[in-house]
C-alpha cells in the first residue's frame, strides 16, 4: 500500500513539473516574473534594455537587481521589476505592465515620489537626489498615439522650458514593430521561442531557461514558489476577510501550508 501511495505521488509530482514545463514554454518576456529572472544580476541584457529606450549607447550599469522592493512606513510599497543603477549613479525602474490599469499617471508619479523618497539619508541634501526614470514597458499601447516610446517630464508651462528636476517617466508600447531599434525589442519581448529574437544577449538567457537543463530547474523551481505564494496570499486574504487576527492567521499558515511559524509570520505580514 505503501509503495502504491509512493507510485501516485511520483506520478503527480512529474505530471505537475510536466505542466510547469509547458507553461514556461509560453512565457515571455513580457510575463514580468519570467522577464525578472532573465534579467537577474545580467547587466548586459539591463545595459542593452537602457541603451534602446533611453537612447546611450555609451551607458554603463552598475548594479542589478530584480523584484526589487521600496518600503513604506507611511503607505504602500512597490516592486520594482528591475532596478538598475548606472556609472553616474542613476537609477533606473522598469515595470512590465499587461494591465492598462496598471500604468496609471498617478501609478508613474507614486513611483517617481517613492524613488526619491528613499534615496536621502537624514540630514543630506535634496540637491543629493539622483537623476532616476521610472519606465513602464506596457503590453497595450497605453497612451494611444501609436508611438515607440512616450517621455514625460516636468515643463515650465509658460515658457516650454525643461523644469529640470531629473526626474523622467518613460512609457515604451510593446504593441510597436516599427522596423527600429525599439521595434526589435518590443518584438524579442513578445516572442516565446529564443530563435526567433533578434538580441543574442536576450535570446541566449531565455533558452537558457526554457532549454537548459539546469536552467529549466531553476525556472521550475521558482513557477512552483510563485504558485505556493500566490496560494499563500490568497488566503491571509482570506483570513483576513472573515476577520481573523494576524496571530491566528499565523497558526492557519503555520497548519495549512506545513510551516514553521517564524516563516509563516513573515509570509503573513507581507500579505496583511
Amino acid at each position: 500500500m505503501a509503495k502504491n501511495e509512493e507510485a501516485v505521488k511520483q506520478d503527480s509530482a512529474a505530471e505537475r513539473r510536466a505542466n510547469i514545463i509547458e507553461k514556461i514554454k509560453e512565457f515571455r518576456l513580457l510575463d514580468d516574473d519570467f522577464m525578472s529572472k532573465v534579467f537577474e544580476d545580467n547587466i548586459p541584457a539591463t545595459e542593452l534594455l537602457i541603451h534602446i529606450i533611453i537612447g546611450k549607447s555609451d551607458l554603463k550599469v552598475q548594479t542589478v537587481q530584480t523584484q526589487y522592493v521600496v518600503k513604506s512606513l507611511q503607505g504602500r510599497s512597490i516592486r520594482m521589476d528591475i532596478h538598475a543603477v548606472d556609472a553616474d549613479g542613476k537609477q533606473y525602474n522598469f515595470e512590465i505592465q499587461r494591465a492598462d490599469k496598471g500604468a496609471g499617471a498617478k501609478r508613474a508619479r507614486y513611483n517617481s515620489g517613492m524613488m526619491d523618497a528613499n534615496f536621502l539619508l537624514s540630514g543630506q541634501d535634496t540637491d543629493d537626489l539622483p537623476e532616476t526614470y521610472v519606465i513602464f514597458i506596457t503590453e497595450n499601447d497605453v497612451l494611444k498615439r501609436g508611438l515607440p516610446i512616450y517621455h514625460i517630464d516636468r515643463i515650465v508651462a509658460e515658457t516650454g522650458e525643461s523644469f529640470g528636476d531629473g526626474a523622467h517617466i518613460l512609457y515604451v508600447n510593446a504593441k510597436y514593430r516599427g522596423d527600429s531599434d525599439v521595434g526589435r525589442l518590443m518584438a524579442d519581448f513578445s516572442c516565446t521561442n529564443p530563435r526567433e529574437m533578434n538580441y543574442e544577449v536576450l535570446a541566449k538567457r531565455v533558452s537558457y531557461f526554457k532549454e537548459d537543463k539546469e536552467g529549466l530547474n531553476i525556472m521550475c523551481r521558482a513557477v512552483e514558489e510563485l504558485c505556493n505564494e500566490s496560494l499563500i496570499e490568497g488566503f491571509v486574504e482570506a483570513c483576513k476577510g472573515f476577520g481573523a487576527s494576524i496571530g491566528d492567521t499565523v497558526k492557519r499558515v503555520v497548519q495549512k501550508f506545513e510551516l514553521s511559524e517564524s516563516v509563516a509570520e513573515e509570509k503573513v505580514k507581507k500579505y496583511w
